[in-house]
């Protein structure tokens, strides 16, 4: 078994075992996307990451975990850093547009790559602050990139009225709950079981009041 067949076998067992769905060649383009993230990080360094394993488990079937709270046509995942999880949802789902927000230019131009090579027609790559972005979108992720009260003060303008914002986090945010502004309100926090991941993984579903 070559070291590619391994991690696809990896791969697809963690999608079982997450009971999703995904398209035709979906899996080829996630170990793609997990092969060039490896080629591009030796250079600029994007990821802490740097097992393969590791990667299978900690971003891509971190970020394929939470494909049953996603909701809607238009998807902005904020502080996206290499693509997620942007980049697996927008393979799992290529009828949704994706829209990947980062300030850091490094990894902005790899997401541009990425999505150049991956051919991923539904996905953009944007580089700004959050808080400078503008439209509104069905669905927002947010991977552990700021408090629950920061999220929503820079990016809660994004967020359509009946839209879902998902925020993934790791353990519990209990303290972080009296912080989400007016105008929000947290609908559910879900505790994710994600294969081959240790320590908690939660997913914070937060909606306009």
């Amino acid at each position: 078994m070559t070291a590619r067949e391994a991690l696809q076998a990896q791969l697809e067992r963690g999608i079982a075992a997450l009971g999703a769905t995904l398209p035709d060649g979906a899996v080829d383009r996630l170990l793609d996307y997990r092969e060039l993230l490896e080629r591009w990080n030796s250079a600029y360094n994007l990821t802490a990451v740097r097992n393969a394993d590791e990667m299978i488990a900690r971003h891509l079937l971190d970020s394929l975990a939470i494909l049953p709270y996603v909701h809607g046509r238009t998807l902005a995942d904020l502080g996206t850093g290499p693509g997620l999880p942007g980049i697996p949802l927008a393979i799992a789902e290529p009828a949704r547009e994706v829209l990947m927000v980062d300030s850091n230019g490094k990894k902005v131009r790899f997401l541009r790559e990425a999505i150049r090579s991956l051919k991923l027609v539904n996905a953009r790559a944007l580089q700004s602050r959050v808080e400078d972005v503008e439209g509104t979108f069905e669905c927002i992720t947010a991977r552990a990139f700021a408090s629950l009260a920061d999220m929503l003060g820079w990016g809660g303008h994004l967020l359509a009225p009946e839209g879902v914002w998902l925020a993934m986090k790791g353990k519990h945010p209990e303290e972080e709950l009296d912080g989400v502004p007016e105008g929000f309100h947290v609908e559910a926090i879900h505790a994710l079981h994600v294969p081959g991941v240790e320590g908690e993984r939660h997913l914070v579903v937060i909606r306009r009041t």
